[in-house]
């Protein structure tokens, strides 16, 4: 009937909705430092089935196919694209960029608990502590944590993560600590909490610690940070796409709706 087709066309603008808000979160992301595209995930629901596929006919043969009435589809999940993105010069010591799979790890306050969370931006700065920490909107400290003092007239960070500055008037370099990159079992499994930030979850798996370059951890490019992954053009393309889908969707709504007016209208006859 009219009133099926009228429910799956409603579940589709739901979940093209839902499709809509994800694109626009990646396009409203394509500058951000170490930001990571999320695709949604669809899947067709329930069928109604009027008749069993190979059911007997009446000449004791197998028909070929059934009737299967569809109600429609939902979204399955939205699910991160850790493809690396490009990485954009800038000369500074303390912007890297890790070629390779891994996070860096820094301390995060959640609900007045510092715990461990998880980044790809490596926009690194120091505070008015000399600390390393992250450039985002709370400046979270590197894990573990590692200072430089303000008489540093040199840094440098080794592809393996080791952090050395030299101080004014010394000829040697003074060896500050060990950037240590984290990696998972299942990364699209991690919860994103914004601020560039991610926290571990049951679907994450726990985080596999080591040096850059070691146990299948990335290596450090200093002087680089690791931009978004967002295409543009692609985004643009699902924009389109999804805005289409939906159209079609409201003209079956709509369809539905003329012939449920239809069949209510035979009384009159």
């Amino acid at each position: 009937m009219a009133v099926t087709a009228l429910h799956a066309a409603a579940s589709g603008m739901k979940a093209l909705d839902t499709k809509l808000n994800v694109l626009a979160n990646n396009l409203a992301n394509v500058n951000t430092v170490g930001f990571k595209r999320s695709r949604t995930n669809f899947e067709d629901l329930l069928y109604l089935i009027a008749r069993q596929p190979g059911l007997q006919n009446a000449d004791d043969r197998f028909v070929p196919h059934g009737i299967q009435l569809g109600l429609g589809t939902q979204v399955s999940g939205t699910q991160l694209d850790f493809a690396q993105g490009s990485p954009d010069p800038t000369g500074r010591a303390l912007d890297l960029t890790i070629e390779g799979d891994g996070f860096f790890r820094v301390l995060y306050n959640d609900g007045g608990q510092e715990v461990t969370a998880y980044t790809r931006a490596g926009n690194f700065t120091r505070n008015s502590q000399g600390e390393i920490v992250l450039g985002n909107s709370i400046g979270s400290r590197l894990d573990p944590g590692i200072t430089i003092p303000d008489t540093a007239a040199e840094i440098q960070v080794s592809p393996n993560g080791l952090v050395q500055y030299r101080e004014l008037g010394q000829p040697n370099m003074t060896e500050a600590g060990q950037i240590q990159l984290s990696r998972f079992v299942n990364p699209e499994g991690l919860r994103q909490i914004g601020k560039n930030l991610y926290l571990v979850t049951d679907a994450s798996g726990d985080p596999v610690d080591a040096n850059p370059g070691e146990q299948g951890a990335g290596t450090i490019l200093s002087g680089n940070i690791e931009m978004s992954n967002v295409d543009p053009v692609r985004e643009l393309v699902q924009l389109i796409l999804t805005q289409r889908g939906f159209e079609l969707n409201s003209q079956t709504v709509k369809s539905a709706d003329e012939a449920l007016q239809t069949v209510s209208n035979l009384r009159r006859f």
